[in-house]
């Protein structure tokens, strides 16, 4: 198999490369999230979890907009304390 270009991550991470990603610090950590549901399960089928369906899942657990039309100014204003 080839390797992707430095810079490219892939998109379906392995349990390790998803834990990195995320942040945890440990892959029982990131299983502790999954099973938390902050993170989604891997796809179904796979071993493999869908690095843009992280990305939603920990912008929804931030609070961060979902929605591509509603800018950061209007998010930052209807969170301000």
């Amino acid at each position: 198999m080839t390797k992707l270009p430095i810079g490219i991550t892939p998109r379906g991470l392995s349990r390790e490369q998803a834990a990195e990603y995320c942040g945890c610090d440990s892959v029982a950590a990131f299983d502790d999230w999954v099973r938390r549901g902050i993170v989604p399960k891997a796809m179904r089928g796979t071993t493999r979890w869908d690095r843009k369906a992280i990305d939603r899942a920990l912008d929804r657990h931030s609070g961060l907009p979902s929605d591509p039309e509603r800018s950061f100014e209007e998010w930052a204003a209807a969170h301000a304390s």
